[in-house]
């Protein structure tokens, strides 16, 4: 690929400067364009030592809107971002619907120096290769322009470089022991680079290599593509905003049992049996929290089901068991403006928790193929993709150590109607109950087929369902319970 690159390109300073203010202006009127669009715009800037990469991102600071347009420079791991997967550092930052981020170092960083350095093997830079193009479909498949810069310098080109940089004294800050040690390995890193670039330029977010030996060049390349690029997607989104939306399909449920249809919710238990059975499970938990929190192991437990399941009561029971400064409850309503703003993905990964913490989702990803897919909130196409975003997600939770627990908790028709009265009857807990709850039970059938398609589809071996009988609340409470103390029981030994 770098062959593509135009070497010994240059720019004289007239022509520059005569180019240039049309750039600027073009590159503000696309931004201020932007801001009311429904998609955000990724720019990951990589290269060679001494390319100019940095040089490339404060040009573009100083051509745009800097309120607009964010970047974020990345070293090694802190301590936090450490102990969470690694993409966690990646999506946390990642820009809203209308805004620019920049990507100074990126997801491309430790496969390729890890690999050059000979700290993997190649099958590990083939899989890292993998997840980073799931990584950068997943957000085109959202929206995102994804444009990703290569800076490009020969090998003769980058020691003149370092050298030129190290000779000024205002510039020698720049050039640092270990871009010299890259030099060194200058033909492992170009092997090592051209594999990871050819095998991530897609169709939805190819590399685009620039010669960086000049500046003018350099910079005039860079915003120039990024205004063509920018100019073509506001385009294209103006006419998609023009066409008329399909209408809603109704979810009808076939004949054909489903796997909720084979819960046997007559399931019962005594109050007394359970009070006694709870205390024991919940020193066990407390005791086997205790041995995650010395060995790291961190904990996600989500918690799907129909309303007044008993889900809130169930994760109550559960923190009870645990010190409070260690664990989080994330209850799941409509998305934020914010979090509107956001891939979907985005408000399940800022919460994940710390080695050795456990963090409890009332309701959860699910919803995309759940209510998003029953009410008509995203297209058949978004939900039918993100049975496939979700195991990847679960799987880079439990690779990275994190035991990853789901729950559904089933009731009847009959049992919800029932909580649904005695909560109306209730003065603390009328809160629970809205016209809402209502009118979700006429969209029971739906419901019940959208949620026996994604417990198939996303029951792993790595996160499996768990399904729970809910029509007898201490039933569900102490599987919940027993379910959890066996998983966490065989992570922490």
């Amino acid at each position: 690929m770098f062959e593509t690159a135009e070497l010994g390109r240059t720019i004289g300073k007239a022509e520059f400067q005569q180019r240039e203010p049309e750039l600027r202006t073009k590159l503000l009127a696309a931004q201020e364009e932007l801001k009311g669009a429904k998609f955000p715009v990724i720019i990951v800037i990589g290269g060679v030592d001494g390319a100019g990469k940095g040089e490339t991102v404060n040009i573009l600071h100083e051509w745009m809107d800097p309120r607009y347009l964010e970047a974020h420079a990345f070293g090694p791991l802190t301590d936090e971002e450490s102990e969470r997967p690694e993409f966690w550092r990646f999506w946390r930052l990642l820009p809203p619907k209308g805004r620019i981020g920049i990507f100074f170092g990126s997801w491309y960083t430790r496969p390729i120096v890890e690999r050059v350095y000979g700290l993997s093997k190649g099958s590990a830079l083939k899989a890292a290769l993998v997840r980073i193009n799931n990584f950068e479909r997943e957000l085109a498949d959202d929206g995102a322009l994804v444009l990703k810069f290569w800076l490009h310098l020969s090998k003769e080109g980058q020691k003149k470089r370092l050298k030129k940089l190290e000779k000024n004294p205002r510039t020698r800050w720049r050039v640092t022991d270990s871009d010299w040690k890259h030099f060194k390995l200058y033909d492992r890193f170009r092997k090592v680079s051209e594999k990871a670039l050819r095998e991530t330029s897609t169709g939805h977010a190819p590399w685009i290599v620039i010669e960086g030996g000049d500046t003018n060049y350099r910079h005039l390349t860079a915003g120039t593509e990024l205004l063509t690029r920018l100019t073509k997607r506001l385009a294209q989104e103006k006419e998609k905003a023009a066409r008329p939306k399909p209408p809603k399909p109704e979810i009808v449920k076939g004949d054909q049992p489903t796997i909720l249809d084979s819960l046997d919710l007559t399931k019962t238990l005594e109050k007394k049996a359970f009070t006694r059975r709870l205390e024991d499970l919940q020193g066990r938990l407390n005791m086997l929290y205790r041995q995650a929190v010395v060995r790291k192991v961190g904990s996600i437990l989500v918690f799907e089901g129909p309303d007044a399941a008993g889900k809130g009561s169930t994760i109550r029971r559960i923190t009870a068991a645990l010190d409070a400064r260690g664990y989080q409850v994330i209850p799941v309503a409509a998305p934020t403006q914010e979090e509107r703003g956001q891939h979907y993905l985005w408000r399940f990964w800022r919460h994940l928790p710390r080695a050795g913490r456990v963090t409890v989702y009332d309701r959860s990803w699910y919803g995309r193929v759940l209510v998003e897919r029953v009410e008509g909130f995203c297209s058949e196409e978004d939900w039918q993709r993100a049975y496939g975003e979700i195991n990847d997600f679960e799987e880079q939770l439990c690779e990275h150590g994190i035991l990853v627990l789901k729950f559904w908790i089933q009731v009847s028709p009959d049992e919800q109607l029932r909580r649904f009265k005695e909560r109306e009857q209730i003065s603390f807990k009328r809160y629970k109950i809205t016209e809402e709850d209502y009118r979700n039970r006429e969209k029971w059938p739906g419901y019940e087929v959208a949620a026996n398609e994604m417990i198939g589809r996303t029951s792993s071996e790595f996160a499996p369902w768990t399904l729970v009988e809910g029509d007898n609340k201490y039933y569900a409470r102490l599987k919940v319970m027993q379910t959890f103390c066996d998983r966490l029981a065989k992570a922490v030994k």
